[in-house]
């Protein structure tokens, strides 16, 4: 699990559309830095150290799992995303967005790159002002002061107008979510999309466990003859599982993510079962089904037949080299009736065919933000 830093910045901006210019930012760090836990009031400001129009200024606190150098170097791409254009000539200069680190966590550094606390912060009431706001009793790592004390201490007597306009938060995944299931075919990453959300938005995961599962080898060299206690023990763990660590919420974690939902055991069973089979196994399901928690939000992992058949073979489970495409297809099916009929799931499907998100960031991101928007 990465670890969660906090950090508060200070925006501002003197050019073109400043509000424009300041929710751009606030959404692009939400994207590329982290959750966005609170964002100050807009103060109106004179330009601070040259001639120039009037600067829109806020701080936000964020939450981030990026450590200070990689954070600056996201921040610097943030400002050149958004146009920001700097000059050679020395000094302040008009521009429009300009972001800077003032706290992380409560930590001093002195580096080429980063300095923080932010050298002047405490010389400028456009940015204590902001700042208090919303880290009144944060502790100053150097002063060893509450930051509402450091604001009185400043000197800085320029006229400061606090607006009435309100920029938008965007609500973090931990935040709109406290239990998200993943679903999907067999190869279609489910794990792997798990656990990349749960590194990065602090989750506690339940993870299927089917390597512990006797029947699932023999399954697949003789289906007929094991279909059915396979289906019956994956139900029975599923249940148990689920019931278990639904019921034991981490207190230190933000919410929950499962790469399954005991729905999978019908739509499996479906497709394995033979018809007397599956009649009695749905008597058993329908009991169980009735006492596990439901997701907040499901969200089904489609991707091609081809793409299963490849990510299949690229993890080697000896096991699973054997599974034909009208299996897959089977399990596919299954689950499209599902999706079609069930209707008291929240419910979002996401193409991952043309995807690579374990090892491109743009893709995962992807993901993420449709998540975020769903």
């Amino acid at each position: 699990m990465n670890l969660q830093h906090i950090t508060y910045l200070s925006l501002g901006t003197n050019q073109g559309n400043k509000l424009e210019n300041l929710q751009n930012a606030i959404n692009l760090i939400d994207d590329g830095i982290g959750g966005i836990q609170k964002i100050s009031s807009i103060y109106k400001t004179p330009a601070w150290g040259f001639d120039g129009d009037d600067f829109f200024n806020i701080c936000i606190k964020v939450v981030t799992n990026l450590e200070p150098e990689i954070l600056i170097d996201s921040l610097l791409k943030i400002e050149n995303k958004l146009g920001r254009q700097r000059s050679a000539i020395e000094g302040y200069q008009n521009r429009n967005i300009d972001i800077d680190v003032l706290l992380f966590d409560n930590e001093i550094i002195l580096s080429k790159a980063l300095i923080v606390p932010h050298s002047k912060m405490l010389q400028r009431k456009f940015v204590m002002l902001p700042l208090a706001e919303i880290a009144a009793s944060t502790i100053h790592p150097v002063e060893k002061k509450e930051i509402a004390v450091c604001l009185q201490g400043c000197d800085d007597s320029s006229e400061i107008q606090k607006l009435n306009e309100i920029l938008e938060r965007p609500i973090p995944i931990s935040e709109k979510y406290n239990y998200i299931a993943i679903e999907g075919n067999i190869g279609a990453g489910k794990t792997t999309l798990a656990n990349l959300l749960s590194n990065e938005f602090n989750a506690k995961m339940v993870l299927e466990r089917f390597a512990d599962n006797p029947f699932l080898p023999k399954f697949y060299e003789d289906k007929e003859r094991y279909a059915f206690p396979l289906e019956m023990s994956f139900l029975a763990d599923r249940y148990q599982q689920l019931s278990d660590d639904l019921a034991q919420f981490d207190l230190f974690k933000s919410f929950i993510i499962s790469d399954y939902y005991i729905f999978k055991s019908l739509i499996f069973a479906q497709v394995t079962l033979q018809k007397e089979e599956y009649l009695l196994y749905r008597k058993m399901f329908d009991l169980m089904y009735k006492e596990i928690t439901k997701p907040d939000l499901y969200i089904y992992l489609f991707q091609n037949t081809e793409r299963l058949l490849e990510n299949i073979k690229k993890r080697g489970r000896a096991y699973e080299q054997k599974i034909e495409p009208d299996y897959l297809k089977q399990i596919h099916n299954g689950y499209r009736n599902f999706i079609k009929t069930e209707k008291s799931l929240n419910l979002q499907v996401i193409d991952v065919s043309d995807m690579d998100f374990l090892n491109n960031q743009d893709d995962y991101k992807n993901i993420v933000n449709k998540i975020k928007q769903f």
